[in-house]
């Protein structure tokens, strides 16, 4: 799995941005929003149990990332029409404030080595990425145990002091 200090991976996927048939669609490069902070974070399913729960967590998040600069994608190896269809048949996510990016051919989760080679699905991961395009969090769980958006929004908040920040530091508290 490539760490902390590593490039993100180049790409080019399609992302589901709306539960609109006729605007349902976009293309998501590793390009896109220059200059900022970005949070990709991998799901191994749609149409499951835990993921909806993490969707709904970080979507929720979603202003207080935008406040820091950084715009949240999630993925998976499903395809978009995957992503469409939970999207419009699931009410907890028809709102959703980020794009869905589909790595369907397994691209981005081959380049980042999370793909679960037991399952073939992404495993539960999570990047933050400096506006250099450099990874500087990085973080996995076992498939079955869900991630804290809130902690993900903390280490952010660390990140960007440019300080040392000590065990349970909070935005607001002093660094070392």
């Amino acid at each position: 799995m490539l760490g902390v200090g590593a490039f993100f991976p180049q790409f080019s996927l399609t992302g589901v941005k709306s539960i609109e048939d006729d605007n349902a669609f976009t293309t998501i490069t590793h390009d896109l929003n220059p200059g900022k902070w970005k949070l990709y974070f991998f799901w191994p399913k749609d149409f499951t149990f835990i993921c909806p729960t993490e969707l709904v967590g970080f979507s929720n998040l979603t202003d207080e990332f935008a406040k820091r600069n950084c715009v949240i994608y999630g993925a998976s190896t499903d395809s978009e029409y995957v992503h469409l269809a939970w999207r419009q048949n699931n009410s907890a996510l028809s709102a959703l404030k980020f794009v869905m990016i589909s790595d369907i051919k397994h691209e981005l989760c081959h380049g980042l080595g999370i793909l679960d080679s037991k399952e073939g699905v992404a495993q539960r991961a999570t990047f933050l990425v400096d506006p250099e395009n450099r990874i500087r969090f990085a973080y996995v769980t076992d498939l079955d145990v869900g991630r804290n958006p809130q902690e993900v929004l903390r280490v952010l908040d660390a990140l960007q002091t440019g300080e040392r920040c000590p065990c349970g530091w909070n935005k607001g508290d002093a660094t070392i």
